[in-house]
This record gives structure tokens, sequence and C-alpha cells, in this order.
């Protein structure tokens, strides 16, 4: 299969790549809204959950370093767990995986109008949004299919461009808020308990997962083994430090004033109009960052399943010009498309998160797994490999007891998709690739 893969796909992802890759997954809308609901939450002690959940994350993100380390093909988390626990299991992963970047890519291109509404209101009209969403979702496919290489350095302009607002937004705070008489904290009308920190937690995994989606296209990546675990630690550490930076200046300039754009309103605070219409745009290269980060590391999915027979053989096409799945890319841009269309597709942040938690807790599992299996595999070896991967599972399970009614049978609705998929597919024979 390796052999197959270099034959067809160019590798061109490189270490820094990589990790733009990883950093626009990561950082996407969420922290433009996060702010202001953990200090609701938690009030003055908000920064603190941050740093509980980077450790859980932190956890979860090195064992995805040594598990992922191990392959040097597409796939990502449904790769990981078809090799450790077999094909059906690589299926129910494939899917959820799936099916929560959709959404997720609709949702965001609809949070990219509501921002852009803000400089052109006319932008949210019917017709307009339809054609402003078409030439959003476009441009980014038609990127992707021209190469790999110049999807991956839109990506990194990208997230180089959504970090600039966000750093200029934290030393100006803290500067500009340094006893010069910062807003007072309130705390939270009652004291914080186990289940408020766990929500508070929670939320932040929403904004600080995603991660995993960058590993997806690993198959164009020049050396898996090296770059996969700098890229997870650099950008982990990365989006904590902006994460707590931000959440810091936002209580220091608002206190307990929530606002819907707490971002923008601090910035009003030290700053001034400009400074608001600052982080207006950095919450629009945020978004488009993580869509263009989508469109690269999504359309894998589908490829890698239809590379192993588990997916119609179109999926696995091949352009020969460009070397870019296209077929898949088209799909992915096609259904996100169709999805935003369809309405405000907002979300619900805990079943997106429990979606990738029930991925994580695979992905720490596997990494026990493959070491049994795969002994003598060339790859990152984490220290304390399994006691990291206890305290993995562990910290996924414990936020999984959040999830509620509507997100199990939202989870067992997916499964069973993804049951009937495997039904299909598990009885096929590989057909061979098209290519254009």
């Amino acid at each position: 299969m390796p052999a197959t893969l270099d034959r067809r796909l160019l590798h061109t992802i490189g270490r820094w790549s990589l990790t733009g890759l990883v950093v626009n997954m990561v950082i996407g809308s969420g922290i433009f809204g996060l702010p202001a609901i953990l200090t609701r939450i938690l009030g003055e002690k908000s920064p603190w959950a941050y740093l509980i959940a980077a450790l859980g994350v932190g956890a979860i993100a090195a064992c995805l370093a040594e598990v992922g380390s191990q392959f040097n093909e597409a796939g990502g988390p449904y790769l990981y767990a078809r090799v450790a626990y077999g094909r059906f299991a690589g299926i129910q992963i494939a899917w959820l995986t799936w099916l929560v970047r959709l959404t997720s890519g609709a949702a965001n291109a609809n949070i990219f109008i509501e921002y852009l509404g803000g400089f052109f209101p006319g932008a949210q009209g019917r017709f307009a949004r339809g054609i402003v969403l078409f030439l959003l979702i476009g441009v980014l496919a038609v990127i992707n299919i021209l190469g790999v290489r110049l999807g991956a350095n839109v990506s990194s302009f990208l997230a180089a461009a959504k970090i600039a607002p966000l750093v200029i937004f934290i030393v100006a705070g803290l500067v500009q808020l340094e006893g010069a008489g910062a807003h007072a904290v309130v705390a939270p009308a009652a004291v914080a308990g186990p289940k408020q920190w766990l929500s508070a937690v929670l939320l932040i995994i929403f904004a600080m997962s995603g991660f995993e989606a960058a590993l997806i296209p690993m198959g164009e990546a020049r050396d898996a083994r090296r770059d996969i675990p700098f890229a997870l630690f650099f950008s982990l550490i990365l989006c904590t430090v902006l994460y707590i930076s931000i959440q810091v200046v936002v209580l220091r300039a608002l206190g307990a004033a929530a606002a819907d754009r707490p971002l923008a309103e601090a910035a009003r605070v030290f700053l001034g109009g400009w400074g608001a219409v600052l982080m207006q745009i950095g919450a629009l290269l945020s978004v488009y960052g993580n869509l263009s980060s989508q469109m690269l590391n999504v359309p894998r999915i589908t490829f890698a399943l239809a590379e192993r027979g588990d997916f119609p053989a179109a999926f696995g096409a091949i352009s020969r010009k460009f070397r870019t799945p296209h077929f898949s890319i088209i799909a992915f841009a096609a259904i996100v498309f169709l999805l935003a269309l369809a309405g405000n597709f907002q979300g619900n942040a805990v079943l997106s998160v429990v979606a990738r938690l029930l991925t994580y807790s695979v992905v720490c599992a596997a990494l026990i797994t493959l070491r049994r299996k795969q002994p003598g595999a060339n790859a990152f070896r984490l220290p304390a490999g399994p006691l990291v991967s206890s305290l993995g599972l562990l910290f996924a399970l414990a936020l999984v007891t959040q999830m509620g009614m509507k997100d199990v049978f939202a989870i067992a609705g997916v499964m069973v998709v993804a049951s009937l998929n495997w039904v299909w597919a598990r009885n096929r024979m590989v057909q061979p690739f098209p290519a254009e």
C-alpha cells in the first residue's frame, strides 16, 4: 500500500506546513465567543480552566503523536482505528470524523457570513449569501484541487494572518490595562462546583480540538514520524498561551460584563473603535483559515476510505495533472455548501466535542494496542506511554459523561449509518482507482 500511495500522491507537506494546518484547525471561531461564556461560569478563575483542559488535551495529543507517527498514509484516526481494531471500528470513527467536519465546515461558513455582515450588511441577504458561500467555498476547493502544496501554503498564510491580530490584542491589552483601573471581576452568582468546571472544560475542548484532523492527509507528508510530534506539541503550547492570555485580557477589560463578541468589545476599551474593527477582521481570518484547513484535510477521509474499499471507488480518484483527490474535494465542498445554504448551522458544541472525545478515546487506547501489534514500528515513542494513554482515556471518558440524551441519539444515528456502510463494504473487493 505505501508504494502505491507514493506513486499517486505528492509528498509536499513539511514540518511548518503541518504546524500551520494544526493551528488553523484548532483556532477557529470558538475563541472569539468563549471568554464571555467562561466568565459567566467561573468568573476570575476562568483562566485556570484553560490550563486544566490543556493538560488533558496534552495527554491525548501525546498519544496521537506516537500513533500518528507510525503511518505515512491518508486517513488519520480512521486509519489508526482500522489497523488497531479492524474494519468495523475504522468505519465508525471515519463517519464520526467526517460528519463532525462537514457540519463544522458549514458552521464556519455561516459564521463567516455573519461577521462579514458587520462590514457589508447586504451579504446576509438570501441571494447574496448564496453567492458569497459559493465563492467562499469554491475558491478553496479550486486551490486544493490545483495542488496540495498550494493548499498548504494558503493554510500557512492564513494561520499567520489569524494569529497576528490576537497577538496585538494580547500585548496591547496587557500593556494598556496594567495598573489602569481595569474592571473588577465579579465572581459567578454561585460557587462553581465540579459540574460547572466540567462544563467549562468541555467548552474549552471545543475551542482546542481539531488537531487530529490535520493528520488526515499524511499520505502527502514528507516525514510524518518527525513532523507530527513537533507540530502537535508546538501548536498545543502556542494555542494554550494565546487562549489563557486572551481570557486574562478580556477579564481585565470587561470584568463580568459579558458580551456576545467579547474580543471586539474588550479591544474597544483599550484600543478604541479601530481595535474592535481589527478583531472583527481577525475573526474573519480565523474562520476562513479554519475552513481552508478543512478543505485540505477532510477530503482525505473519503479518499482513504475508498483506497481500502470502504467507500465507492470514485472517492479515491486522483487527478492525473494535479495529483490531488479531486472527486473527494469536490464532494466535500458541495456538501458543505448545501449544508451552509440550507440554514444557520451553528452546531451543537457539546455534541461536536463528544464525537471528538470518542475518537480521542480510541486513539489513546490504540497506543497500547499498536505497541503490541507493531513493536518494531519506526515511530516516535512517547515516554511512559501506557500511563499517558490511561490519563488521556480517563480525561476523555470523564467529559463524555456530560453527554445528554439528544447527544446520545445523534451519536447512535451516526453509528447506525456507519454500520450500514460496513455491511455494504465488508464483502467488496478493492476496485481500481479512477484517474483523470
